[in-house]
């Protein structure tokens, strides 16, 4: 199956922006950042959650402890994704337990890549609550799981997908909405 490019929905400025409001956003619903911690997806979650933490040190002068969180033997379609599938390191240094947790990924689709997560953070402890920031909403929904902070809200159709691409892995920042073409 081929995809072809049909949109490009943010450049480099437009994500820089909309993850600097989303570090805002943080902060004020949290009334500050005490106890507060992020975590990112492997892998572009990871990036972000990075970005995010930097803008909120940047705005309170105070570092945030950062996580990253591999999912992969927390799927339901494991077998689905690879014979052999690549598992990589959770990177958590610091006790979740009572801390406010904001999990951290780049598009948010069916739900079933947080529920994964969610699953593997608790394993890790019983933090006070966990939000969810993600850079792309694009719908399609298959369980009960809603974004707390959104960079951008995407309508898509089912046969689309949306790219998240950045420096850190793709040498270029940009969000494209990619479609199925013929081969």
């Amino acid at each position: 199956m081929t995809f072809r490019e049909k949109a490009k929905i943010m450049d480099k400025e437009a994500m820089e922006r909309a993850i600097k409001r989303i570090a805002h956003e943080i902060i004020e619903r949290n009334k500050g950042i005490q106890d507060l911690a992020i975590v990112g997806i492997r892998n572009r979650g990871a990036y972000l959650a990075e970005r995010v933490a930097a803008f909120i040190e940047d705005i309170e002068s105070i570092k945030v402890p950062v996580g990253i969180l591999d999912i992969t033997l927390y799927r339901d379609d494991l077998t689905a994704v690879a014979e052999q599938p690549q598992v990589h390191k959770t990177e958590i240094s610091f006790d979740i337990t009572d801390k406010k947790i904001i999990l951290v990924d780049d598009v948010l689709y069916t739900g079933r890549t947080i529920r994964c997560a969610l699953d593997a953070l608790v394993d890790f402890g019983r933090p006070k609550y966990i939000q969810l920031a993600v850079l792309v909403d694009r719908g399609h929904r298959e369980l009960p799981i809603r974004a707390d902070y959104i960079g951008k809200n995407v309508p898509t159709a089912l046969k689309e997908t949306v790219q998240v691409l950045l420096r850190e892995v793709d040498k270029k920042e940009e969000v494209v909405i990619l479609e199925q073409g013929d081969a």
